[in-house]
């Protein structure tokens, strides 16, 4: 059984070993990871803050929101900017791959990988890979 979901465009991203896609609509850019400046007393994974053309921007580290294990930046690690409740996020991914669509998404099951399944909208299909689309509010809230 699939699962309805509206959009069916998403971009294809990496998160430790974990192949997952946001909803291409609330993408609002792709930037290279820069300095952040740390918030004192937040929640572990808000990681910093960013100027984003004037404007205040915070930082997730998704690694760490999914409980994994903190790695080094490399060439490929990104800041997937989204737009959430009239504001801006940047989430720091290790990888991002293309825009995709799936032709059938299929409920996530009980548990994904080391991901909470909370995360997860619904599992898609890109080539020979399973890929967690995620329910991007669960992950900011």
């Amino acid at each position: 059984m699939s699962v309805p979901i509206t959009s069916r465009q998403f971009v294809e991203i990496r998160v430790g070993t974990e192949r997952l896609a946001l909803h291409i609509q609330d993408i609002h850019e792709i930037i290279r990871v820069q300095p952040l400046t740390e918030v004192p007393n937040s929640k572990p994974y808000l990681i910093g803050v960013i100027n984003l053309r004037g404007k205040v921007a915070p930082i997730v580290s998704l690694r760490k929101r999914f409980g994994l294990p903190e790695a080094a930046d490399t060439k490929a690690t990104r800041i997937v900017v989204v737009n959430y409740q009239e504001s801006m996020v940047g989430l720091i991914v290790d990888q991002v791959y293309q825009v995709t669509s799936f032709e059938e998404i299929q409920p996530p099951p009980e548990r994904t990988g080391g991901t909470d399944h909370g995360f997860i909208e619904g599992i898609g299909k890109s080539g020979d890979e399973l890929v967690s689309i995620l329910k991007l509010d669960r992950i900011l809230q």
